[in-house]
């Protein structure tokens, strides 16, 4: 039986997750009893509840969108964007988890990273418009004009473009692997996401790739085409993403590959699973 959260969903004017999916029988007790306590005003207990279920069964769609509602509710949008951000590694089309996530992360001030989320919503989905609206309030970035122009001599030395001060990339889950391109663009791995993340010379943050391929990614390295190399973790294998995005699978059967090098046309990768390095010709 489908169940709403329904004094949540009339004050957030925004509906629950509620999809059909196969669960376990002890998973369904906890998210009822979730839903019970819900009823009851017991948000503590009830968010206590749907967390079990997800323990049970991480996949349980369901219960991260309650438990993520209730967060919401109680204004802990850090924690319910977290919640948020776990429907989308697991179920990457759903729509309203993306719309959820872009809108807390307005309430969060991370402009860049809500219209990555909401720009993935496409047209053909119900939310596109509501997702469009939520981008058109996002303020336009204010660019910094450069305060000293680079010589030519500096600028054939730094043709890339690479930002050569101190700073730091933030609000990027768990980063493992980066590499660059020859435009000085940076792109950073999310082991916990499951993405690649792109940011741009001028310190633009978006996401690069979101695809099921992409599975608890480690290091990366580029090649002189501009080719992106990943060691996928979780998914034994190496995948290449190509310079205008397209991506797969290279090399497969690799136990839980790691590190990565490129030199003179060969790829290396090591195994932590086997205690070996794995070489392979471009």
């Amino acid at each position: 039986m489908k169940k709403l959260l329904a004094s949540i969903l009339l004050m957030l004017c925004t509906g629950l997750a509620v999809f059909a999916e196969p669960v376990s029988n002890e998973a369904k007790l906890e998210y009822n009893r979730g839903y019970d306590f819900y009823k009851i005003g017991q948000y503590d207990r009830s968010m206590a509840s749907f967390r079990r279920a997800i323990e049970i069964d991480p996949n349980y769609i369901d219960a991260y969108y309650n438990l993520g509602s209730i967060l919401e509710y109680l204004h802990q949008d850090d924690a319910a964007l977290a919640v948020f951000k776990q429907i989308i590694v697991r179920k990457p089309d759903d729509f309203e988890a993306l719309y959820k996530a872009g809108n807390l992360s307005i309430k969060l001030g991370q402009n860049d990273k809500a219209k990555s989320y909401l720009e993935l919503i496409p047209a053909t989905s119900s939310m596109y418009s509501k997702a469009q609206a939520l981008i058109a309030t996002i303020p336009a970035p204010v660019l910094k004009e450069p305060e000293t122009q680079i010589s030519a001599q500096e600028d054939e030395t730094h043709s890339s473009n690479i930002n050569h001060t101190n700073g730091m990339y933030n609000n990027i889950p768990s980063p493992t692997g980066i590499t660059t391109d020859t435009q000085g663009n940076v792109y950073i791995a999310s082991f916990s996401d499951n993405m690649i993340y792109k940011v741009t010379p001028d310190g633009r943050q978006m996401i690069y790739i979101k695809d099921s391929k992409i599975n608890g990614p480690i290091a990366m390295v580029s090649d002189v085409k501009g080719n992106i190399y990943v060691s996928n973790y979780n998914s034994n294998n190496v995948v290449k993403i190509t310079s205008s995005g397209v991506i797969s699978i290279l090399i497969n059967n690799v136990e839980r590959p790691y590190g990565m090098n490129i030199t003179d046309g060969m790829l290396f990768v090591s195994s932590q699973g086997s205690n070996s390095v794995l070489r392979y010709k471009l």
